[in-house]
């Protein structure tokens, strides 16, 4: 038997061999990284997701959470797993923003790590002390041309999706106030409320119970549209064409065999599309996407490019 009908043979084998593997997934717990502090606007919706994921998959599915260096200790983390599907990491736009930001990183976006799914996007909000002098951004910005040097506001960390869409905010409407990088959700939530900082611009899922509890004050959304179903202003309003939202999505080691990140994404779109995970979505501002992996990658190749225009502009730094 020469080379070329061996070859002929083992391909429909091997084809055979991975589709059985991908049908038979997962064979073991399997683990989801997170790279952001626990207590953070992505526990909810994560947890949630798990145990939908447990409940379809018969296997134990636990969130393991890996916080540090802008979310580049957990991305790498899972870039170095075995790649079997195992091992999944929930990520952000800071995947997108990293490249640019960050001179130097352990791993590459585009060769390194596979998209699995979209998960949602997310809206952005800036929330203020309850008895701020200001209600809305033209007051906001009024304010802050009347003091300068007087505001600073919070954010889950120096380079996230909510710093750079703050730095571009004050480049737009012609104002400063000074950035306070916190670790994590948690932390800035409770610096704003001790009446420690002015502003936070955070996920609305992470603000939204504080505002409906009156302990923070909405200011703006920063997304194209309104929120749906709530009727928060958004930037636009007031600065038209001002468009900044988050990701947050599922990613795997590169090398994953394309039917497992096929079997994920189905059962993880299966997880979205439950009564649960929609009604929680809708209550905290998120749109479900529920992408391919194919269609993950190349949004994520073009988030970089448009995040790496904003952070040369904008000429933010790595705090």
């Amino acid at each position: 038997m020469n080379w070329f009908k061996v070859a002929l043979i083992a391909i429909p084998l091997a084809i055979s061999s991975a589709a059985s593997f991908a049908q038979d997934f997962p064979k073991g717990p399997v683990k989801i990284i997170v790279p952001f502090p626990p207590g953070g606007p992505t526990d909810t919706v994560g947890r949630l997701l798990a145990q939908k994921l447990q409940e379809s998959w018969g296997q134990t599915v636990v969130l393991d959470y890996k916080p540090g260096a802008g979310t580049t200790i957990g991305v790498d983390f899972v870039a170095k797993s075995n790649p079997d599907g195992l091992t999944i990491g929930m990520v952000n736009s800071s995947l997108a923003v990293n490249p640019t930001l960050r001179k130097k990183l352990p791993y590459d976006t585009l060769k390194d790590v596979a998209g699995i799914t979209q998960l949602f996007n997310m809206q952005l909000a800036i929330v203020a002390q309850p008895d701020a002098p200001y209600n809305n951004l033209k007051e906001l910005i009024e304010y802050a041309k009347k003091n300068p040097g007087k505001l600073n506001y919070g954010t889950p960390g120096a380079g996230s999706t909510t710093h750079l869409g703050a730095e571009l905010l004050k480049r737009e409407a012609g104002f400063d106030m000074q950035h306070i990088a916190m670790k994590g959700s948690a932390p800035a939530h409770t610096e704003l409320m001790g009446g420690r900082l002015d502003l936070v611009v955070d996920p609305f899922l992470s603000i939204f119970p504080y505002v409906q509890a009156g302990r923070m004050k909405l200011i703006a959304t920063m997304g194209e549209k309104r929120v749906a179903g709530h009727d928060y202003p958004t930037v636009a309003e007031t600065l038209p064409g001002f468009n900044v939202g988050a990701l947050l999505g599922f990613i795997a080691p590169a090398g994953t065999p394309k039917q497992v990140l096929q079997k994920i994404q189905t059962d993880t779109n299966k997880a979205l599309a439950s009564p649960e995970v929609q009604k929680r979505a809708q209550e905290y501002g998120l749109q479900v996407v529920g992408s391919r992996p194919e269609q993950f990658d190349a949004f994520i190749g073009s988030e970089m490019k448009r995040w790496g225009r904003i952070v040369t502009e904008a000429k933010i730094e790595q705090e």
